[in-house]
C-alpha cells in the first residue's frame, strides 16, 4: 500500500528539493514526460531532450537508492498526457489519496495542482534563497522595487563576498568594470561538452520523432544531463572562463557563441546545480586569487540578485503579470525570429545561434532581439512566447519579469526605471555584428540607414508623453528636439516604411 505520491517535476531534479525531503519509505515518487509540458509552447528540441534525459537519469538514481519510482516516458501507452492525469492514474493504481509536491515555477501548473481532485500539498521551493514571504517583506512600503537594493540584502543574508558586514572590495557593485567591448581573441574554448550516452541517444531519437518540426537544431547535443556532469561544467567554467567573465560578459562575437559564458543557467533552473553551490565556487576562486572581484561579483549578482529578484517579481505580481502591455504594443513577431531571412546582421547572428544552441547570453537577448522587439512595437506576449519557446533555460517564473518587465517595459516600470532601448551604436560598440551588415550603423537616415537608428527615435517620439519627464531620458529628448524638423520627419517616415514592409513579410 502506498501512503502518498511524491511529485517531482522535470525542473526539480535535486535530491534536496522540498517534496523529496518530505518523502517517506512507503511513498511513491511520480515523474512523467507528458505532452502538456512538452508542448504548451513549441520548445526547442534541445530543451526537451535535456529535460527528458536528465529526468530519466534522476529517476534511475532514486531507484538505485531504494526509492519506489513510477516513471512514465512520453511514448508509454498509458501516458495520461498531463501531470494531473499522471497523478490520478498512479493514485488509482496504488491507492494513494494524497500528493506532496514542490511548488511549480509557473502559475499554470500551480493552478492545475490546486484543481486536482486529490489532496495536493505544495511545499515552498527550497532551491531559492528568498521565499515569497521574504521578498514581499522586502518589497513592502517601497516606492520602487530596484534590484540593486534587494541584491545587497541577499549579500548580507548569504555572506557572499562580505567582510564583517561590509562588501569585499569596498563596493557592492563593480559593473563599471564589466562593459568592455568584444575582444580580438577569446582564450576559452567554450562550455564543457558531453558526448551523448545510451540514455541520451534514446531520448534524442524520441525527440527527433515527436518534435522534429520545432524551431531549433537537436543535434549535435552536448548538454550535461546529470548532477555530476553539471558540476564538472561548473568547475570548467570557474577555471577557464570566470577570470575574464566580468570584462566581457556583455560582449558579442559573430564567430563565438559563448565567449566567457558557462551556459550554466539551464542546469541551475532544472535543479542539477544550486545557487549557493555555484556562488561558493565563484567566491572561492576570488579568495584563492584565481578570479578578480569584478568578475566574481558580477557573476554572483546575476544569481542571487537578478535571478532571485525576477522570481520575486513574478510571484508578487500574480498570474496576470505575463499579460501586461503598458505601452500598448501589438505588432506581430516577424518571421525572422523563427529563422526567416533578414538583412540585419545582429538579429541574424543571434537567431542563428539560438536555433543551433538553444542559448544566447543576456545582452543578445536584451539588447538585440529584445531591443528590436521593443523598438518595433511587437506584442510583449508574442515576444515572451518566443523566448519561452527557444531557450533551454526558459521557465515562466524567470522569463516573465525578464521579458514583460525588463526587456519590453510592459509592466509599466516595476522592474526598470526606463526602457532598455538603444540605437545601433550600442550593438556596434559591444560586438562585431555591424561589420558585415547590409545596413550601415553609422547612417542615421536615408539609404542604408540602420533600422535600430530609425526605430529608436520613432519609439522615443511614439511614447513621448510617457517618457519625456523621465530624468534618465531627458538628454535624448533634448537631442531629438535639436534636430532639424525635416530630418525628424524623414526619420519617422522611414521608420514607418520599414515597419510596414516588415509587417508585410518583405525582406528587411
Amino acid at each position: 500500500m502506498v501512503s502518498r505520491l511524491i511529485l517531482v517535476l522535470g525542473d526539480q531534479l535535486n535530491r534536496d528539493v522540498a517534496a523529496l525531503r518530505a518523502a517517506q519509505p512507503d511513498d511513491l515518487i511520480v515523474m512523467a514526460e507528458v505532452a502538456d509540458e512538452a508542448s504548451y509552447v513549441p520548445h526547442h528540441p534541445k530543451k526537451i531532450a535535456f529535460l527528458f534525459a536528465a529526468m530519466r537519469k534522476f529517476a534511475a538514481g532514486l531507484r538505485e537508492d531504494g526509492w519506489r519510482v513510477a516513471y512514465t516516458p512520453l511514448d508509454d501507452a498509458g501516458n495520461a498526457g498531463s501531470i494531473v492525469g499522471e497523478l490520478l492514474r498512479h493514485a488509482e493504481a496504488s491507492g494513494a489519496t494524497e500528493v506532496i509536491a514542490t511548488e511549480p515555477g509557473e502559475w499554470r501548473l500551480i493552478d492545475a495542482l490546486n484543481d486536482c481532485p486529490l489532496k495536493v500539498t505544495q511545499l515552498p521551493d527550497n532551491r531559492f534563497l528568498a521565499s515569497h514571504a521574504e521578498f514581499d517583506r522586502w518589497a513592502a512600503c517601497r516606492k520602487e522595487l530596484r534590484m540593486e537594493w534587494f541584491y545587497r540584502d541577499m549579500r548580507r543574508k548569504t555572506g557572499l563576498l562580505m567582510d564583517e558586514g561590509e562588501p569585499v572590495g569596498g563596493k557592492w557593485n563593480f559593473d563599471h568594470d564589466n562593459r568592455k567591448p568584444a575582444p580580438d581573441e577569446v582564450a576559452f574554448g567554450g562550455p564543457m561538452q558531453f558526448t551523448p550516452d545510451e540514455v541520451v541517444e534514446e531520448v534524442l531519437d524520441l525527440v527527433e520523432r515527436r518534435f522534429g518540426n520545432n524551431f531549433g537544431d537537436l543535434r549535435p547535443f552536448w548538454f550535461a544531463t546529470d548532477q555530476g556532469q553539471a558540476r564538472r561544467a561548473l568547475t570548467h567554467f570557474v577555471k577557464g572562463a570566470l577570470p575574464k567573465f566580468g570584462d566581457y560578459q556583455d560582449a558579442m562575437l559573430a564567430g563565438d557563441s559563448f565567449l566567457y559564458h558557462g551556459v550554466l543557467s539551464l542546469y541551475l533552473n532544472a535543479g542539477l546545480l544550486t545557487p549557493m553551490e555555484i556562488c561558493r565556487a565563484a567566491e572561492e576562486a576570488y579568495e584563492q586569487g584565481h578570479a578578480p572581484i569584478n568578475a566574481v561579483e558580477g557573476f554572483i549578482r546575476q544569481i542571487i540578485g537578478w535571478r532571485e529578484y525576477m522570481r520575486g517579481i513574478y510571484f508578487r505580481e500574480g498570474p496576470d503579470y505575463a499579460s501586461r502591455n503598458a505601452l500598448g504594443h501589438g505588432r506581430s513577431l516577424p518571421g525572422f525570429y523563427w529563422g526567416a531571412e533578414t538583412r540585419m546582421a545582429c538579429i541574424s547572428h543571434t537567431v542563428a545561434q539560438t536555433k543551433s544552441e538553444a542559448y544566447a547570453h543576456h545582452i543578445q537577448r536584451l539588447m538585440v532581439t529584445g531591443n528590436f522587439a521593443l523598438l518595433a512595437g511587437i506584442s510583449p506576449q508574442e515576444v515572451q512566447h518566443w523566448y519561452m519557446s527557444v531557450y533551454a533555460d526558459a521557465y515562466e517564473w524567470v522569463m516573465s519579469a525578464n521579458v514583460i518587465g525588463m526587456s519590453q517595459f510592459a509592466d509599466g516600470g516595476i522592474v526598470g526605471s526606463k526602457p532598455y532601448v538603444s540605437s545601433g551604436n550600442y550593438i556596434d560598440r559591444m560586438s562585431d555584428y555591424c561589420g558585415d551588415c547590409a545596413y550601415s550603423v553609422k547612417t542615421k537616415v536615408g539609404e542604408g540607414a540602420c533600422p535600430f537608428n530609425l526605430l529608436y527615435w520613432a519609439f522615443m517620439e511614439r511614447h513621448r508623453d510617457r517618457f519625456e519627464s523621465n530624468p534618465r531620458m531627458a538628454q535624448m529628448y533634448a537631442t531629438w528636439d535639436r534636430m532639424d524638423e525635416d530630418k525628424r520627419a524623414q526619420i519617422l517616415s522611414e521608420a514607418e516604411t520599414f515597419l510596414g514592409r516588415m509587417s508585410q513579410g518583405a525582406l528587411v
